[in-house]
């Protein structure tokens, strides 16, 4: 149950064979680079922050350009393309297309280009779209909007902030200007906010007239055209036909580079490691002919690394034990039903210093918890189902998937246990069916009981398997404590409580009152629950007296009677496991609701056409609801009620130096 062990490997080598050497541990993702911080003899850093700055430049460019080829070429996806995973690339492959990578980043460069100008001559073209409407008021007008009048004339071209007849326009000018005479005003268009209207004068009483119709709140068009208004707005769509022409031609250029898409997303995840690359490089201590790199390895690797290092590098390495005290990386190696857990772990915290990986015990009772609380043999057969076909069809799917997908694998494969034992199949589904459509009832019967009729038989053993799961974190915690030496802290941390929560379990099971309560019928001999409560009475004296054992006098004792105290902590933890009860009820309720709600029809064919639908939709829904609850609910159990008990995490996650891509991984065949 321990964490994979690690070595500390030191690495010197001729400077000319760096390159070979990065490239070749990037690709293995074997060494976590830990180099000293100070200076190792004649040895200094390189300064590599602009290579590595234009190598995520180049990177984010030709993305870029990716996003650019698929918003108008975009490529064929399957439905479930997302469980496919990265494409594999051997060593190869990855030379012949790393040679390309310049001139893929100039078609990266000229996609991005005509990206742009797409975007400007769309922008141009709303633009252009915002003055024909601009205009559309003046259509009527067969002048340019910049006319002022003639050598004897005066013509004001504008608006007003109403509806205006061409009458009412005369008499707010004759009132405000009344020596003006010969106005004549052309109403080109009416609004009900707005009248747009040509109006001429002779051009001694121009100041007058535009006086007069200022106050009544003329203003000029913003941007008046040369043209007549009918000749700019054909001026205006022909420049917008030409936009969309290049746009045209722009979509075009860019759909004829959809082949270079995969070298182009390939030459992305290029960049990308050789930036990571150079981020190690300018990590490195180098002297003008030799460099040194340091870190952490699995011992498993160690050996063959040291080798290949050694015989085709001709570098000088040294591998040793880290020293005690040392804070190490830490990397999870579990077995076939362990290592699906592996995540849940890690959504918690990973081991830290001196702890045990927890996976191969927790995965029992993670399968055995989530499966008790989703309990339908059907849906449990359905969860494996969907899970067995994704890992037997997506043979390349990404590793923290397939571990999820795993997971749930035997997480179904509990459902259908806990199910058949409840007797639940979609609920009451067969029963409900036999009766209503063929007229003769089958009832499945539950190889152990059913929930519903005897609820109270489950929370007994929904309690009694928490008692369980909580006995065995503290058996995790002896057993650290004993791997370091510590076997009266074992016995002061865990032991005690063994003691006195157990002997208080059979001192509270012996009581007539519990098995009233409960329907038991567990004859206890008087002599048992005296020892049960002698072993409690011990318990309890041993934590007052060794729960404050680092202090001294009454603080001493103070702390041992609050760490006695934790019993109620017990208490809520046991408690806790009721939810085992509740959502194993839920599932199994909803389901026969919904199976219920279905025959509301009878049995005809209508009635047949509305159960399948409410079949199908209501246990979809059920399913998924109660999947969730299951898979949040078993978390909680495990991080609080069970880890609470041994575990503290804080542990730091092994990140080797590796080919971190997101589109392609690198193999070494």
């Amino acid at each position: 149950m321990a964490v994979v062990e690690m070595k500390r490997i030191h690495v010197y080598a001729l400077k000319d064979n760096r390159k070979k050497i990065l490239e070749m541990l990037q690709r293995k993702a074997v060494l976590e680079v830990n180099n000293p911080e100070e200076a190792q003899g004649p040895f200094s850093k390189t300064d590599t922050a602009s290579a590595r700055l234009t190598f995520e430049k180049n990177s984010q460019l030709i993305t870029g350009a990716v996003e650019t080829l698929d918003a108008y070429a975009p490529p064929e996806k399957p439905m479930l393309a997302m469980l496919e995973g990265r494409k594999g690339i051997n060593v190869k492959q990855y030379e012949a297309t790393a040679q390309a990578a310049p001139e893929l980043t100039k078609t990266a460069g000229r996609i991005n280009a005509l990206g742009k100008r797409i975007a400007d001559q769309q922008a141009e073209i709303a633009r252009l779209q915002a003055q024909i409407d601009a205009l559309k008021p003046w259509m009527g007008l067969d002048v340019s909007m910049r006319t002022i009048g003639t050598g004897s004339t005066s013509v004001f071209i504008g608006s007003f902030p109403e509806e205006l007849t061409e009458g009412d326009i005369k008499a707010g000018i004759a009132q405000g200007a009344p020596e003006a005479t010969g106005v004549e005003v052309e109403i080109v268009s009416t609004q009900p906010q707005q009248t747009c209207a040509f109006i001429v004068c002779l051009g001694k009483f121009g100041m007058q007239v535009e006086s007069a119709i200022r106050a009544m709140g003329f203003t000029y068009p913003a941007a008046p055209s040369k043209t007549p208004p009918p000749q700019r707005a054909e001026e205006l769509k022909g420049r917008i036909k030409a936009a969309q022409e290049e746009i045209a031609g722009a979509e075009k250029e860019i759909a004829s580079y959809a082949g270079k898409r995969e070298e182009l997303l390939f030459t992305a995840d290029y960049f990308t490691m050789r930036a990571s690359k150079y981020q190690v490089l300018g990590d490195l201590w180098q002297s003008p002919h030799v460099f040194y790199i340091s870190g952490y390895v699995t011992a498993g690797r160690a050996p063959a690394l040291q080798k290949e290092l050694e015989e085709k590098y001709q570098a000088f390495v040294e591998v040793e034990t880290p020293e005690e005290g040392e804070e190490l990386p830490v990397r999870l190696q579990n077995g076939f039903f362990g290592a699906p857990v592996e995540s849940v772990i890690e959504g918690y915290s990973l081991p830290g210093k001196f702890e045990v990986d927890p996976a191969k015990v927790m995965c029992v009772f993670y399968y055995v918890l989530f499966g008790m609380m989703l309990s339908d043999a059907a849906y449990g057969f359905l969860i494996s189902l969907c899970c067995g076909i994704v890992l037997l069809k997506f043979k390349n799917i990404e590793d923290s998937l397939r571990k999820s997908m795993k997971m749930f694998f035997f997480c179904g494969l509990s459902t259908m246990f806990w199910g058949v034992l409840f007797g639940s199949y979609f609920g009451d589904a067969i029963t409900v069916v036999s009766r209503t459509f063929f007229g003769h009832e089958i009832v499945v019967q539950p190889l152990w009981f059913a929930p519903l009729e005897e609820p109270m038989r489950l929370m007994l053993f929904s309690f009694l398997l928490g008692i369980i799961h909580l006995f065995a974190g503290l058996a995790m915690q002896i057993y650290q404590l004993c791997r370091r030496g510590k076997y009266l802290d074992a016995l002061y941390d865990s032991g005690f409580w063994y003691m006195l929560v157990g002997g208080l379990i059979i001192a509270l099971i012996s009581t007539d009152m519990f098995q009233d309560m409960m329907s038991l019928d567990i004859p206890i001999p008087s002599m048992v629950t005296t020892i049960a409560l002698v072993f409690a009475g011990i318990g309890a004296v041993g934590i007052v007296a060794t729960s404050g054992r680092e202090s001294r006098g009454v603080k001493r004792f103070l702390k041992g009677l609050y760490g006695l105290y934790g019993v109620s902590s017990w208490l809520s933890d046991i408690l806790s496991y009721s939810r085992l009860l509740a959502l194993g009820l839920a599932t199994g309720v909803i389901a026969q609701v919904f199976n219920m709600l279905g025959t509301m029809a009878g049995g005809g064919p209508v009635g047949a056409v509305l159960f399948i639908l409410v079949f199908i939709i209501g246990h979809v829904l059920n399913l998924l609801i109660n999947l969730l609850g299951a898979y949040v609910h078993t978390n909680r159990l495990q991080y609080v009620e069970f880890f609470g008990k041994f575990y503290e995490g804080g542990g730091r996650k092994f990140e080797p130096f590796a080919a971190k891509t997101k589109y392609f991984k690198i193999t070494e065949e």
